[in-house]
């Protein structure tokens, strides 16, 4: 190898290392920002703030191992909440196989401290609705609420993630809320 291609070599190496490293920098910062979304999502998605946990750090793991492409993402929060509801639709798919019953949940880790007992009884029961009511949606239907809603995706964005044209995340995002609705007012 001569001087010239082994200097080349180096400084490729360099940049690489540079990149990783912003890369590494903007990832960490990314999930700080979005982590209660993607939390909330998860949480939706697998049913269990055990497995929502789990999901949100096998998430962090996986964007980890590609921190130096990071740099070449052009929407980093949709890149994220990809990779996370992939994990999530994993995790899920492996509990119902296993047929596992989710733990019970501390329902007061949710809720406001500041609020009174009150508010937090009511808080509680319409998360409790709530969740019963997405159970109901069909998982598609699912998966468009809750990164529209959690992830605050844009239609197209959400359509580019999932692979649908975005008048069908438009036509899911309508009949799972017309379905939420419906449940709600029961």
């Amino acid at each position: 190898m001569s001087v010239t291609q082994h200097t080349r070599k180096a400084a490729g190496s360099e940049t690489a290392g540079k990149a990783a490293a912003r890369g590494a920098s903007l990832l960490e910062e990314a999930f700080a920002r979005h982590q209660a979304e993607l939390l909330g999502t998860l949480y939706y998605l697998v049913g269990n703030l055990e497995d929502a946990r789990d999901a949100l750090q096998e998430a962090f793991v996986k964007c980890w191992r590609h921190q130096a492409e990071v740099a070449q993402v052009e929407n980093l929060k949709a890149w994220i909440f990809r990779i996370a509801l992939n994990t999530g639709r994993d995790i899920r798919e492996t509990a119902w196989r296993r047929k596992r019953q989710g733990l019970p949940e501390d329902e007061g880790s949710l809720a406001s401290r500041d609020a009174g007992p009150t508010d937090i009884v009511e808080h509680d029961e319409r998360l409790a609705r709530l969740r019963a009511a997405l159970k109901q949606l069909r998982p598609e239907e699912q998966e468009v609420f809750l990164l529209r809603q959690n992830g605050e995706l844009t239609y197209e964005a959400i359509a580019e993630m999932i692979g649908v044209p975005t008048g069908t995340v438009k036509t899911r995002m309508r009949l799972a809320l017309s379905r939420l609705r419906e449940v709600l007012a029961e």
